[in-house]
């Protein structure tokens, strides 16, 4: 079992002892998601795999978030920035917008980028360095605007 699958069982553990319902519940939602892959590819995830998949749990709840705003269900949207702090909670501390940029800044040298035909090979090499750690969506438009302005 991986390092991070260890801290999400803890949390459950702590969770269930501390009587926290509604943390509990979330953290229950991201063992299922990561029993169903682990069970339908019978394989057991590593740490990586396990953060995509936190991250894109966020990624879902921040898009519910907009939608709930849009509606104005802020009963929905709170209880969406709930489940996106705890599952944050076992994601990689976020990168600073220096970081991101050195990241972003390396990949365009080493992949030599000069257009937006590029995107795609930056892109790769990016990716892995920052998933869990910031928004991908930020990111690629990040990497677009650098890349149409060379």
């Amino acid at each position: 079992m991986s390092d991070l699958n260890k801290q999400i069982q803890a949390a459950a553990i702590s969770a269930m002892k501390a009587g926290e319902k509604k943390r509990l519940a979330v953290i229950r939602l991201i063992t299922s998601s990561i029993k169903q892959i682990e069970v339908d590819e019978r394989i057991e995830l590593d740490d990586t795999r396990i953060i995509a998949i936190l991250d894109k749990m966020v990624k879902q709840r921040r898009e519910s978030s907009t939608q709930f705003k849009k509606a104005a269900r802020d009963d929905l949207v709170k209880q969406e920035s709930m489940e996106i702090d705890i599952i944050q909670e076992f994601l990689p501390q976020a990168l600073s917008e220096e970081e991101i940029d050195n990241i972003v800044n390396d990949a365009i040298n080493k992949t030599g980028a000069g257009s937006i035909k590029d995107m795609g090979k930056v892109m790769g090499l990016v990716k892995p360095q920052i998933i869990g750690r910031a928004d991908m969506g930020e990111i690629s438009g990040r990497i677009k605007s650098l890349l149409s302005t060379s």
